[in-house]
């Protein structure tokens, strides 16, 4: 990852956001979601199995969790929470809340 300060990168990876829940099979997963500026904003990956999701990109990194959090949920993730972990290289993690994502009705 480059030294330079997140605000002069122009892309690439920002940020590391942890992710835990229920997966479809009613097993409990924890994954890194990768928040990564492009051209556009802001777009996020994260990896389970087999699984990729992506998110489009967004002007806001909290907007660009969110779709990915969505996109799982309509996939049958459940009792999904976040975090932010890393910030450029400065690790967040014990730092900051969880933010909850209420189930699918």
């Amino acid at each position: 990852m480059s030294t330079l300060p997140l605000m002069f990168k122009k892309e690439g990876l920002v940020e590391k956001h942890q992710i835990e829940g229920v997966d479809p099979s009613d097993r409990y997963f924890n994954r890194t979601i990768l928040v990564n500026r492009t051209a556009a904003g802001y777009s996020a990956k994260v990896m389970y199995e087999a699984l990729i999701v992506e998110s489009r990109s967004h002007s806001t990194i909290a907007a660009t969790v969110k779709e990915l959090v969505e996109k799982l949920q309509k996939s049958g993730f459940s009792r999904l929470r976040t975090r932010t972990n890393f910030k450029g290289t400065r690790y967040l993690a014990e730092k900051e809340t969880w933010i909850d994502y209420p189930d699918l009705p």
